[in-house]
């Protein structure tokens, strides 16, 4: 069905928030996910569940293989559907590849204002992220659409990994460098497109980085130097860095001065055009982070701005850096960088 689409409205207008920025602040998750998580010890096979926020479930089916399953689904980070899909997809299956997992299969999760969307749109949404699933080499094999107020769409992905591969996020050593595959300020950009002040190039810049499937996670996995991985989404780097110090009863150093940043944001910042979930995000976990005497408003917001597909964060021994580098360069990760380290001291993140 063919319909007009030059009266369709913004999609970032049909949401409240958009991409990773939806997501519950992670006081409140926690506290909601504490009244109903079952004791683990019920599902001796169950390697990864809800006990260190890791990114997806790990269910052990025989000492080869375990089976890698997580959810992710969001509103519109962008107006251009095609793009919208494509972002989403990518953001959902790298919950697969920060656990160490290979992508086997997809299901779709859909909600549209049916009448208030030209079908057309709809349909582009759906090619996006199937194109994404086609890229990672899966099918795209079903799912689930129901008429909803706002748009939503995303994944639930399924994987596969070897258990004496799979890396959790609690893993980390002390001693460890961390790696950042990708550039931060997805949410800054984003929030800078709702208000018509992004440029094409930043554009550009935002859904490349985005839509750049965190592949070298299969990889990482089988090195021994990594000891633990995750991906920097909604909580941001200093709410992610935070699961990593916690899991592992150490202190995250973060510096400053060498995290990765896409074109234009350090502007915005200075700005004061950021997303409302940094600031829920720094009422959440704030009070477990150290800030140098130099960090400013803008580089607070920077260091918790909400990341929509962001890139894997690698906790590994300071020999194996160059290898895990390189990695990420022969795979079209050219930003990554090594952007502090872990220590003895007490679960929190110290930024300087």
């Amino acid at each position: 069905m063919t319909t007009d689409t030059s009266q369709a409205p913004r999609l970032t207008s049909l949401s409240h928030g958009g991409g990773c920025g939806c997501k519950i602040a992670p006081g409140l998750l926690a506290e909601l996910i504490g009244k109903s998580a079952l004791p683990k010890q019920f599902f001796p096979d169950l390697l990864v569940g809800t006990e260190t926020a890791d990114d997806a479930a790990v269910y052990r089916i025989n000492d080869e293989q375990a089976i890698v399953a997580t959810t992710d689904f969001f509103m519109p980070i962008v107006d251009d559907p095609y793009d919208f899909g494509r972002i989403a997809a990518t953001n959902a299956l790298s919950d697969i590849y920060a656990m160490g997992g290979q992508p086997l299969m997809a299901l779709a999760i859909v909600g549209m204002p049916i009448n208030v969307l030209p079908h057309d749109t709809i349909a582009k949404i759906l090619e996006g992220g199937e194109s994404v699933c086609r890229d990672a080499g899966i099918p795209l094999a079903g799912g689930h659409s129901i008429d909803s107020v706002e748009p939503i769409y995303g994944l639930v992905g399924i994987g596969i990994v070897n258990p004496r591969q799979m890396k959790r996020n609690a893993d980390a050593r002390a001693g460890d460098v961390l790696i950042l595959g990708k550039p931060l300020g997805v949410g800054i950009l984003s929030a800078a497109l709702k208000k018509n002040l992004l440029d094409e190039a930043g554009y550009r810049a935002m859904v490349e980085a985005t839509t750049l499937l965190n592949r070298p996670g299969t990889a990482l996995g089988k090195m021994d130097g990594v000891h633990a991985l995750t991906d920097v989404t909604g909580f941001g780097l200093l709410g992610h860095g935070l699961e990593l110090a916690r899991g592992a009863g150490l202190t995250a150093r973060i510096d400053s001065r060498s995290l990765p940043v896409l074109p234009t944001v350090q502007g915005f910042a200075e700005q004061g055009v950021i997303t409302g979930a940094s600031g829920r995000n720094w009422a959440s976990y704030g009070a477990q982070v150290a800030l140098g005497a130099g960090i400013t408003d803008a580089q607070r917001a920077l260091l918790t701005d909400p990341q929509t597909s962001g890139g894997l964060l690698v906790s590994c021994a300071p020999d194996v850096a160059d290898q895990v580098l390189a990695l990420f360069a022969e795979q079209g990760f050219g930003s990554a960088a090594i952007v502090g380290r872990m220590e003895a001291g007490e679960p929190r993140v110290i930024v300087d």
